[in-house]
């Protein structure tokens, strides 16, 4: 109750911020004379949402972000496997991937409108695209991360490709996958907004750019306002979707100056890190003799740590 009283809180504060740099005039160097109040923009508000453009635009939006999210999301998560299990498919896909990576998004508008034959099947396009690469990313990074020890146990109990892939890969991959669709969405959003500012008919982006060619600015901010709150609903609804599926993961809360259990310092005398040895044995730590038995120690392990073994093996791993 205390986190909700704080973000509340914050909140009030910047409308509240707002209201008097805007009502007050303030220009020291930032124009804030320029700007709308926050009633002036609460007032907008409600005559947007007593007319039928304001539902149309949310609902045109909408379509756009979660068509195009859905399609990213799909083939982000099947080309990120795809190429992080395959060395052929990472030799004939990755060159065109990295190059098409750095290009943003909404400069892919031209090669829409030329694509294809509607402005609204260009705005699924870019929206798409602009999902598709952290998707990718996040996905391949997360199968690459993942220890050829379960593979290896699945392949031992007698089971295939298609079992690891259902047992192993998808389910150890998916926090990343998550992380990948939770910035996905987000970029989604910028990018479905600037398409409809420059090429589409309806939406919360067109029309946040007619109110400004109007001089309506207002309406620009209720505009804004409306993107930000579907923003933030829709990465909600990932994060939510994504803790759902996760449950398998541990989930710990930090609390500035809360300590580890056992880290508090006791009264008593102090344990050695090697206490498995009697005291005053007069053995150095880890050497696992009694004393005076005159056996040598046994030589040091000079096994691999798990991340350079998982290494070395993951090359036999690939399919």
């Amino acid at each position: 109750m205390r986190r909700y009283a704080l973000r509340l809180g914050s909140l009030a504060a910047a409308l509240g911020l707002w209201q008097a740099l805007t009502s007050w005039n303030v220009d020291l160097w930032l124009r804030f004379s320029q700007f709308p109040t926050v009633a002036d923009v609460a007032r907008a508000f409600a005559a947007r949402l007593s007319g039928p453009d304001y539902w149309t635009d949310l609902t045109d939006s909408l379509t756009r972000i979660l068509t195009g999210f859905l399609l990213a999301a799909v083939l982000g998560v099947a080309t990120g496997v795809l190429v992080a299990r395959s060395r052929l498919a990472e030799d004939l896909l990755g060159p065109v991937l990295e190059v098409i990576r750095p290009v943003p998004a909404i400069a892919l508008v031209p090669v829409a409108i030329l694509l294809f034959p509607s402005n609204e099947q260009g705005i699924v396009f870019i929206t798409c695209t602009a999902a598709f690469f952290p998707v990718l990313v996040s996905t391949r990074h997360a199968v690459r991360a993942l220890t050829p020890v379960w593979e290896e146990a699945v392949l031992t109990m007698g089971g295939g490709r298609w079992r690891i892939l259902c047992s192993v890969v998808l389910p150890g991959a998916l926090p990343g996958v998550f992380g990948g669709l939770s910035v996905g969405i987000g970029v989604s959003w910028i990018c479905v907004i600037s398409a409809e500012m420059i090429s589409g008919q309806y939406g919360v982006g067109y029309r946040t750019w007619q109110d400004y060619t109007v001089v309506d600015y207002p309406g620009v901010f209720v505009g804004m306002a409306t993107i930000g709150v579907l923003g933030w609903l829709t990465s909600t609804g990932v994060e939510l979707l994504g803790r759902r599926l996760t449950r398998w993961l541990p989930r710990t809360a930090y609390e500035p100056g809360a300590r580890a259990p056992g880290s508090a310092r006791s009264g008593g005398a102090r344990q050695p890190a090697w206490s498995g040895q009697p005291a005053g044995s007069g053995q150095p730590p880890g050497s696992g003799q009694p004393a005076g038995s005159g056996q040598p120690a046994p030589a040091a392990s000079t096994a691999l740590p798990d991340g350079a073994r998982a290494e070395e093996t993951r090359d036999e791993h690939l399919v």
